[in-house]
């Protein structure tokens, strides 16, 4: 699920939470310890196609499993993403995907290993308002995976992280054009309306 008119879905919630959240105190310890529970989450799902991967939470290290997946991205998905016509993201932008706090960002990587590499190949997060009650989400996946059944698999996890959090709301804004969010998000249960503010998008959104 991706939001289109010149803002970032994969990074906006997670940029803009940061930005707006006041530093606790006690901050770096609470982060430490919800980090090291959240590392040890993983699973091992099949695809549509019986392919298995690693689905597992983002982690610090990642951020040149990032920046490749990133890369290889298609113009087309890149734009989905919002991340416009970057051909390269700057380390600032990855550092802020990958080094998250886990309470009030989430991401969940798919992982796969091909010639003895590992490969990131599809990423779901979502950042949380202040008040911490609602989410924005975003979901993207590598074009050579599409059409699998990765996206649900990545945004049922992300939405399962979600409600045990105490999250009572999901929202994505997608292109109104995007005929394949439109069919994630029916199957899914998210409820779908016009964007009051832009006619070209969409408001998706799920009761948690």
């Amino acid at each position: 699920m991706s939001r289109s008119a010149g803002k970032k879905p994969q990074t906006a919630a997670t940029l803009k939470g940061a930005a707006a959240r006041p530093a606790a105190t006690g901050h770096a310890a609470e982060k430490s310890a919800v980090a090291s529970a959240s590392a040890e989450q993983h699973w091992q799902d099949t695809l549509l196609d019986g392919t298995h991967v690693l689905i597992r939470p983002i982690q610090k290290s990642d951020t040149e499993l990032e920046r490749d997946f990133i890369t290889h991205l298609s113009p087309g998905t890149r734009r989905m993403r919002i991340l416009g016509q970057m051909n390269e993201p700057s380390d600032e932008l990855l550092r802020c995907l990958t080094d998250i706090d886990y309470k009030h960002d989430m991401a969940f990587v798919a992982l796969v290993h091909r010639d003895g590499d590992t490969q990131e190949i599809g990423v779901s997060r979502y950042g949380t308002s202040i008040d911490g009650k609602s989410c924005e989400c975003a979901v993207t996946v590598s074009d050579a995976w599409r059409h699998r059944g990765l996206a649900t698999v990545l945004m049922r996890h992300l939405v399962d992280y979600a409600r045990a959090r105490g999250i009572r709301k999901m929202v994505s804004f997608d292109s109104a054009q995007n005929v394949e969010m439109r069919e994630l998000a029916q199957f899914l249960g998210f409820e779908r309306k016009p964007d009051p503010r832009n006619a070209t998008m969409v408001v998706h959104t799920l009761k948690l």
